[in-house]
C-alpha cells in the first residue's frame, strides 16, 4: 500500500523496462487476485524461482499480501534442488522464468503439491497442463501502467504470521528452510534506517529529518532476490523509502559503470567482490560515477585496505559492511562511515533493538569482552525456526538467540570481530557451500575413496572451494573429470576451482575427523 504514495516515480528499472511504483501497485493487486482464483490462501506456500526481473518483485508482494508464505528458490540450483525446495516447502504455485522452467519440467511430477506454474519470459510452447504464462495473467512490465488500479485483497495479516521461507544449507548438506514473520522482516527494514540515523548521532550531529523534496535514491541491485540481502536489506527497504532500484542480468563492471552513469545510482555494493571491481576496472574512469554516495557488501569475507580503497575512490562516499544469515533477516550488525574507517576489520555493533553475545563452544556461558566464543544474536529479526525440521530447530535456536556457528569477538564498544566460522561452510563472493553436500557428490564417484573439500583465499571472492581427494587402489581420475561430475550435479558456484590428489588416507584426528587446518597448506604451497 506504501509504495501507491510514490505514484509515477520509477521503482524498477531492467535494461529499457522502467516500473513505476504505481505501475507495480496495479500488478502487484492483479496478480494477488489471480493467486486468490487459483485457491491460494493464507499459510500456502508460493515459490518464486527467476534471476532479478520486475516480476520476481510483483510475484514476491502479490503472494505476501495474501498472507501467503512467499518461498524464493536459489535460481543458480540445478532441477533436482529445485525439486527438493518446492517438495519441502509443499509448495502450492511455482512462478519461475523460462530458464528455470526448463530445468524444472522433467521434476513438476515429482512435486504433487503444484497446483499452478506460471512461467515467464521467452517461452515458445507449454504443453504441461499445471503451465500457463505469467504475461496472461498480468502483461509484460511495459503494460503495467495501463492495468485497473484495483485495491489488494483483504486478507488478515498479523504480526507474528509466517511470511517467508529463505532456504539456507546445513552441515548435514541439505538445505533448511528459514521460517520468518511479517514482523521478522519488517523489523529488518526499521533497524536499517535506524541504524543510518546512528551514524549522525555517533558523529554529534542531529539526524536530518527526510526531506521529500531531495532527489529520489537509487540503487544498482547485483545480489540476488533469493538472497536475504537482495530481498529483506535492499528491496523492502526501497519499497518502504520510494528508491529506484536497477537491475542488471548478471554482473559485469562494464554494465555497471554504464547503469550507475545513466541512472545517477546513489548505492551500489552488494559482496566485496564488487566493491573491488569497482575499484579496480580500468574502464572506471571514463564514467561519470559521481552519483556513489555509498557502497555497502557484507556475505563474504573482506580484506581491511577495501574501506580505505573505496574513500580514496570515491570521497563522496561512505563504505558500509554489515553481517547477518538468512536466520537473522539479513544483517543483524552494521558498520559504516567514520565506525568502519576506524575499525575496518570489524562488522559493527548490534544494529538497533537486537543483541549479541559470545558464547563459549559447549553453550554453557556467556564470555567477556575481547574473548573469542561462538557468535550468538537475538533481536526481533530472529526467524521462527526451521520450516519442518524440529530437531535442526532446537539445536540452533534457543530461548530467542540463534546460534550463528560463527567464531567472534565483541569489543568494549561493542563491535563484533568475525574471527572464523565454526560451521564447516565457505562463502564464495557471497554464496554459502557447504562443504559436505561437495564431498557428498565426489564420493559417489567410483574412482574416490575420500575426499575433502577447504576454502582457498581468493582477493574478491573472499574464499573459493578446493578439494583433496584420495582415489581408490587402482583406481584414475583426472583433475578434470572430477570437477565436471560436481559440475553436473551441482551448482556452478560450488564446484572446486582445484583439485588436489593425496596419495594415503587423508589425515583425521582421534575423533577421526579430517584435519582441514593440514589440508589448507597444500594449497598455501602450491600458490607460494
Amino acid at each position: 500500500e506504501m509504495s501507491r504514495a510514490h505514484g509515477d516515480k520509477i521503482f524498477l528499472v531492467h535494461e529499457d523496462e522502467r516500473v513505476s511504483f504505481d505501475a507495480f501497485h496495479r500488478a502487484t493487486a492483479r496478480f494477488a487476485r489471480r493467486l486468490q482464483a487459483e485457491g491460494v490462501t493464507k499459510g500456502d506456500r508460493v515459490a518464486v524461482i527467476m534471476r532479478n526481473v520486475p516480476e520476481w518483485v510483483v510475484a514476491f508482494y502479490g503472494a505476501a499480501c495474501l498472507g501467503a508464505i512467499v518461498t524464493p528458490l536459489n535460481a543458480w540450483w540445478t532441477g533436482p534442488e529445485l525439486e527438493y525446495g518446492l517438495t519441502d516447502s509443499g509448495a502450492k504455485i511455482a512462478i519461475v522464468d523460462a530458464e528455470r522452467y526448463e530445468r524444472l519440467r522433467e521434476h513438476l511430477h515429482n512435486c504433487p503439491a503444484l497446483v499452478r506454474v506460471f512461467v515467464s519470459r521467452e517461452i515458445e510452447e507449454i504443453a504441461h497442463p499445471l503451465v500457463v504464462r505469467l504475461e496472461d495473467a498480468i502483461g509484460s512490465p511495459e503494460t503495467w501502467a495501463d492495468l485497473p488500479d484495483e485495491a489488494l485483497p483483504d486478507v488478515d495479516i498479523q504480526p507474528d504470521d509466517d511470511a517467508t521461507i529463505f532456504y539456507t544449507s546445513g552441515t548435514t548438506g541439505k538445505p533448511k528452510g528459514a521460517l520468518a514473520t511479517q514482523r521478522n522482516i519488517n523489523s529488518n527494514i526499521m533497524a536499517g534506517a535506524i541504524g543510518g540515523a546512528r551514524t549522525f548521532l555517533r558523529r554529534g550531529e542531529q539526524p536530518p529529518a527526510p526531506d521529500p523534496n531531495a532527489p529520489q535514491r537509487s540503487s544498482l541491485i547485483s545480489v540476488p532476490f533469493f538472497h536475504a540481502t537482495g530481498c529483506f536489506a535492499i528491496l523492502n527497504p526501497s519499497l518502504m523509502g520510494g528508491a529506484k532500484l536497477v537491475m542488471m542480468r548478471k554482473w559485469d563492471p562494464i554494465r555497471a559503470f554504464e547503469l550507475i552513469e545513466r541512472e545517477k545510482v546513489s548505492s551500489a555494493g552488494g559482496v566485496p567482490t564488487i566493491a573491488w571491481q569497482l575499484i579496480e576496472h580500468p574502464a572506471r574512469k571514463n564514467y561519470d560515477l559521481s552519483s556513489l554516495e555509498s557502497i555497502g557488501y557484507g556475505g563474504a569475507p573482506s580484506a581491511p585496505e577495501l574501506v580505505r580503497k573505496i574513500k580514496e575512490t570515491f570521497p563522496k562516499s561512505a563504505a558500509g559492511n554489515g553481517w547477518g544469515m538468512t536466520e537473522t533477516s539479513a544483517a543483524v550488525t552494521g558498520n559504516s562511515a567514520e565506525d568502519y574507517e576506524a575499525r575496518p576489520e570489524s562488522c559493527g555493533p548490534a544494529v538497533p533493538v537486537s543483541d549479541i553475545k559470545i558464547m563459549t563452544i559447549e553453550g554453557d556461558r556467556e564470555l567477556p569482552r575481547g574473548e573469542v566464543g561462538e557468535l550468538w544474536a537475538k533481536g526481533p529479526q530472529v526467524v521462527r525456526g526451521y520450516w519442518n525440521k524440529p530437531e535442526a530447530t532446537a539445536q540452533t535456536f534457543v530461548d530467542g538467540w540463534v546460534k550463528t556457528g560463527d567464531l567472534a569477538r565483541i569489543d568494549e564498544e561493542g563491535f563484533c570481530f568475525i574471527i572464523d566460522r565454526a560451521k564447516d561452510m565457505l562463502i564464495r563472493g557471497g554464496e554459502n557451500i557447504y562443504c559436505i553436500e561437495v564431498e557428498n557428490v565426489l564420493y559417489d564417484h567410483p574412482a574416490v575413496m575420500d575426499a575433502a573439500l577447504v576454502g582457498i583465499p581468493h582477493k574478491t571472492l573472499g574464499e573459493e572451494p578446493a578439494a583433496v581427494v584420495t582415489l581408490k587402489e587402482g583406481a584414475s581420475a583426472t583433475e578434470q573429470e572430477l570437477r565436471t561430475w560436481v559440475a553436473e550435479r551441482l551448482a556452478a558456484f560450488k564446484v572446486p576451482v582445484k583439485v588436489v590428489f593425496w596419495h594415503e588416507t587423508l589425515p583425521r584426528n582421534a575423533n577421526g575427523k579430517i584435519m582441514k587446518s593440514d589440508l589448507k597448506k597444500v594449497f598455501e604451497t602450491a600458490s607460494a
